[in-house]
């Protein structure tokens, strides 16, 4: 089942702020522009992220969308999780421990449309 998805992972790293978080926008839309179905964003090597980082987050979650694709999260930091916690971005995104976990959740269960 995988093979008939197109799945693609995002992996940004060091911090998520401004800067970074026009370059993950710009690859969040390249792979959309793939007509990927599914996008990671794997946070394992990212170590802080500000407002910028969190504001470009939610805005691939309404880019992915709106091209009716799905965009989930893994890998993030104790330090990332707190911050989603208390910005209730939690309850936004689907977060998952890390790659194996998505693939082994996410899959199985994904329906292709």
């Amino acid at each position: 089942m995988i093979s008939d998805i197109k799945y693609e992972v995002v992996r940004p790293s060091g911090i998520l702020d401004g800067t970074q978080a026009n370059q993950l926008r710009k690859e969040i839309n390249a792979q959309l522009e793939k007509e990927s179905e599914v996008v990671l964003i794997d946070l394992k090597d990212v170590t802080f992220i500000d407002s910028s980082g969190l504001g470009a987050l939610v805005s691939a979650l309404k880019m992915v969308r709106t091209k009716g694709s799905k965009l989930f999260i893994c890998s993030i930091n104790d330090q990332i999780r707190m911050l989603f916690e208390l910005t209730s971005m939690d309850r936004v995104f689907k977060v998952y421990k890390d790659e194996e976990k998505f693939k082994a959740e996410v899959f199985p269960n994904l329906k292709k449309g």
